[in-house]
């Protein structure tokens, strides 16, 4: 048995209960290969076992009261599991589905998405098992003011900074925000995703949405294609899939699709700004469902969720371009071969781990354009850095330069991906790409610091 297949059987065996951990885990062990050959020191000071386990994971209740006067308790987590390059950066996912494994998998992605934005941000996740949908402004503030009397003794603006992630948006991160403020007594930028009036940063709100629009193009040109004139299919009604439309139409582009938990729309005429902007209002005002927008628009149909079905059918409407922005696995194998099959050329990722393995390998066999999540998607944490700095720095940078060094970033990435694919021997496989350049990073900095 290899030493990489050690590692596996080990992750596995520790923690049989994870599987979207174990995904995560294996997706890079199954790149590093080539790395660990060329230097044994790696395997000698056991980087991969160290890197697999995370250096702390805080599990703690939440107990709040709803509009009723009832009482009621959330388990609250926070995973910090890589420092070596930086405080812990990561997301807060308030979801009933939020457990130990997917917020693992999270964390451990996390680590090797922030190693490729260029700054210096190590990886985290945390969340709750939550469900703000339906939740009243107060009691979505009594759930985050709970929360964070817990969670502010671990964080700290040069220790661990959280940001939004599903379900915790403007709204929770004020309120998780001001219960820090009152709680340490300190105004830091402790949270990024904050508003504008006091320390958020221009373009946070459409950062990964943005830069997994820029990195689609930055593989488009590698084959000479534009965004102009191409359709494209959306998935999510959020932040991620709402700012990559609004950049798809920015190039040209013509977007078909959106949806959420409950179904999807699908717009055969296009959905322009106008049709967008009332998908913004449904979603972050009226905090509506997907499907209203056909009572809006009655050309287009909606299609609601058949649990019945091994497909996802959003997959399976004909379009140049797929920018998956909803969650992890939404993407199995018969999608992906429904895409290819429909003539797709690229999939750019916006969500975390949005593709199976079985759907990555459809993808890089026939050779489509893929950009993996921790590059494609980094825009988001890579522009919450860049609040960071401007929050040390007590400075308001604005829209212009930061969309700028965005751009510049998502460009550094792809590059550095194309390169390290290059280097280690699988050219034009970005996943390879961005999980080697990633893991060497964090591998170098922790045979700097030692066995800590």
């Amino acid at each position: 048995m290899s030493y990489i297949d050690e590692v596996k059987e080990q992750v596995k065996k520790r923690d049989p209960h994870e599987p979207e951990f174990y995904q995560a885990v294996e997706e890079v062990l199954d790149s590093i290969g080539p790395v660990l050959e060329r230097h044994p020191e790696f395997i000698k000071a056991r980087i991969v076992e160290r890197l697999t386990e995370p250096e702390r994971v805080i599990s703690f209740r939440v107990p709040w009261v709803d509009d009723r006067n009832e009482f009621h308790v959330n388990r609250g987590f926070r995973v910090e599991f890589n420092s070596a390059i930086g405080p812990y950066k990561g997301g807060l996912r308030f979801h009933p589905s939020v457990n130990l494994s997917i917020l693992k998998f999270l964390g451990f992605e996390q680590v090797f998405k922030n190693a490729l934005t260029t700054t210096m941000i190590g990886g985290g996740k945390g969340g709750s098992d939550f469900d703000p949908k339906g939740k009243s402004d107060v009691e979505v503030m009594s759930f985050c003011q709970s929360f964070m009397s817990e969670l502010f003794r671990h964080i700290g603006a040069s220790t661990d900074v959280p940001a939004g992630d599903i379900g915790v948006g403007g709204r929770e991160i004020g309120y998780l925000f001001g219960q820090y403020k009152r709680l340490a007594n300190c105004f830091e930028g402790v949270l990024t995703g904050k508003g504008l009036n006091w320390g958020g940063s221009l373009i946070r709100p459409e950062a990964t949405g943005y830069g997994q629009v820029y990195f689609a193009m930055e593989m488009l040109e590698s084959r000479n294609l534009t965004m102009d004139g191409k359709t494209c299919i959306i998935s999510g009604a959020g932040n991620v899939a709402q700012f990559a439309a609004e950049k798809v139409l920015d190039y040209g582009g013509k977007v078909l699709t959106f949806s959420d938990s409950s179904g999807f729309i699908y717009d055969e005429e296009g959905i322009d700004r106008e049709k967008l902007a009332y998908v913004k209002r449904l979603k972050n005002e009226e905090r509506g469902r997907i499907r209203e927008y056909v009572d809006k628009f009655p050309k287009a149909e909606y299609y609601a969720v058949d649990p019945t079905l091994d497909h996802n059918p959003l997959w399976n409407i004909k379009a140049d371009i797929a920018l998956p922005g909803a969650t992890q696995n939404e993407i199995n194998e018969k999608d992906a071969r429904n895409l290819i099959d429909n003539g797709c050329i690229c999939v750019s990722e916006g969500a975390n781990m949005p593709s199976t393995p079985g759907a990555v390998d459809q993808f890089i066999d026939h050779r489509l354009l893929f950009g993996p999540a921790k590059a494609a998607n980094a825009g988001g944490v890579a522009t919450s850095a860049l609040e960071m700095s401007q929050n040390s720095m007590r400075l308001a940078w604005s829209r212009k330069e930061v969309d700028e060094k965005l751009h510049r970033i998502m460009r550094s990435i792809h590059a550095t991906c194309v390169d390290n694919a290059e280097k280690y021997g699988s050219p034009g496989n970005l996943v390879a790409g961005a999980n080697i350049a990633g893991f060497f990073k964090v591998a170098c900095s922790m045979m700097d610091q030692g066995l800590v």
